[in-house]
């Protein structure tokens, strides 16, 4: 992968940084009787630390975490289906990657919402880098495909 500098030359040559906005959806879950009752909002941060919590002890093949941004407030958004409220916890990523095809595993995931791409500026590839590129997408989106069919047909 070539990997341009900017007219500025402040371009790096070394990864590509970005930044990924994830919203982690909570699930309320009624209480019993009086007790135990847990809003929405809360089951988002809740969702939101644990997955803070991951990124931050798991170490990422091919990536760097350089800064985790929770000041975006949580929202909450109508669903028709279940007639219900749902929260949202936004989390905002830069993220330092060797290479753009280990970008693909942020974005085939059900909470991402947004990339941003810092530097560098311009990105060239040649054959082979897009056909490595476009094979570790579907590598993705077979193991996306595999865990939504584990998760609906083990309920």
């Amino acid at each position: 992968m070539s990997i341009s500098q900017a007219a500025d030359g402040t371009g790096d040559r070394d990864g590509i940084l970005i930044k990924v906005r994830l919203d982690f959806k909570g699930a309320g879950k009624p209480g019993r009787f009086l007790f135990g009752g847990k809003p929405t909002d809360k089951a988002a941060e809740e969702a939101r630390e644990q997955q803070i919590a991951i990124f931050r002890n798991v170490p990422l093949q091919g990536m760097q975490i350089i800064d985790i941004d929770v000041s975006a407030d949580v929202y909450t958004v109508y669903d028709d289906i279940n007639n219900s409220d749902t929260a949202y916890a936004p989390l905002i990523l830069t993220i330092k990657a060797d290479a753009l095809e280990s970008i693909i595993r942020f974005i085939t995931r059900d909470d991402f919402r947004k990339i941003e791409i810092l530097d560098p500026a311009f990105i060239t590839l040649n054959h082979s880098e897009i056909e490595r590129l476009l094979f570790k997408v579907h590598e993705e989106m077979k193991e996306s495909r595999s865990r939504l069919e584990k998760k609906y047909n083990l309920k």
